[in-house]
């Protein structure tokens, strides 16, 4: 059977897991909160302006929060599902292309050209890294067996946590964490992994609570400069992710769909566009004069909103969002359909197949 649809589309192997549309949603909402104060360096010209023995300001207690609750969270759950997304369109790729892995070799050179025009206007940006990461890394890791990329992401893991105190090098780590949980399968067997998933959850809540105390007594203010910091990000983003899983055996699911599966599904859409309303508004506001923490979280509340509003808007007739049906053409080299088929063309496209 042909991979490819009379249109010249590729045809889904395999259904959605939506699990996953949800949580690359949620962690894209943790990460805008996150990246709102170094896009528009806010509070850094008042910084600036202080004299050698002026005081500091006070700090502000949102800021305390985001360190206890999304700082160190988020991009973790973002690397981790990047390592499960790469597996699996690795294993549709090749039973639909001679050359899958050209495939990956195209789908990370876009995301390179991406992140470095984004790099232009936010230099804190990680699409740039994640491309390289993923073809020095993930792409060699494909080749290997999967208890072998298992322990690759273990010891990647913690020499990131260890030894740099997190950031951009704990990436390679969690890149084959994911890619190994994907090649054990665990995504696609989720639903019947309910009583795991539970344990997991109480585990990591318990660490992280304890991880928490431990990131307060070293200073909130060091947060992504200690071990206890990075220990304590990883393991309540673990309680995040088994508690998001657990939600979505619940009648909570259909509300976590509808609310975060259309931001995940745009995920490289909304990201990019973020960063261009976020330092408009930044500057019309002038974030970077002092600390600005309520327009912060209004900034976030109202753009993730909009967001909302747009992508489920367009992935009513759309099969993907405007960058990432670009990156879908590049990476197969032909134009992929984009406009959804109507329920006359599809139901005729049933009976044609039955024939």
């Amino acid at each position: 059977m042909s991979g490819r649809d009379s249109g010249g589309g590729i045809v889904a192997a395999k259904r959605r897991i939506d699990v996953l549309d949800v949580l690359r949603g949620f962690a894209l909402c943790g990460i805008l909160l996150v990246n709102i104060g170094p896009i528009t360096q806010m509070g850094y010209g008042a910084l600036e302006a202080l004299g050698p023995d002026d005081p500091l300001p006070p700090v502000h207690p949102a800021e305390d929060y985001l360190h206890l609750f999304v700082d160190g969270r988020f991009m973790p759950i973002f690397a981790f599902l990047f390592g499960i997304g790469f597996a699996l369109f690795l294993d549709s790729a090749q039973a639909r292309a001679d050359k899958p892995r050209l495939l990956l070799v195209r789908r990370l050179v876009m995301l390179a050209a991406l992140g470095a025009l984004h790099m232009l206007v936010y230099p804190g940006e990680v699409l740039l890294s994640y491309a390289i990461v993923g073809l020095v890394i993930l792409l060699p890791a494909t080749y290997l067996p999967r208890w072998a990329v298992l322990i690759g992401g273990v010891v990647g893991s913690v020499a990131g946590v260890t030894l740099v105190h997190g950031g951009l090098p704990l990436v390679p780590g969690l890149f084959l964490l994911g890619l190994a949980v994907a090649r054990y399968g665990i995504p696609q067997t989720l639903e019947r992994r309910s009583g795991e998933t539970a344990i997991a959850f109480l585990l990591f809540a318990a660490a992280s609570v304890a991880a928490v105390f431990w990131q307060v007594s070293d200073g909130l203010n060091k947060t992504g400069f200690t071990t206890s910091s990075v220990v304590a990000g990883l393991l309540m983003a673990c309680a995040y992710v088994t508690g998001m899983c657990l939600l979505m055996r619940t009648p909570l699911k259909g509300l976590l769909h509808a609310v975060f599966a259309p931001l995940g599904r745009m995920a490289l859409t909304n990201y990019l566009s973020a960063t261009l309303v976020v330092l408009l508004v930044g500057w019309l506001l002038d974030f970077s004069s002092h600390d600005r923490y309520g327009a912060l979280f209004a900034l976030a509340g109202g753009l993730l909103t909009t967001q909302w509003a747009f992508s489920t808007l367009w992935l009513r007739h759309f099969r993907y969002g405007p960058l990432e049906w670009a990156w879908r053409c590049v990476t197969w080299w032909e134009l992929v359909p984009l406009r959804r088929r109507t329920e006359a063309s599809d139901t005729a496209g049933a009976l044609g197949a039955a024939a």
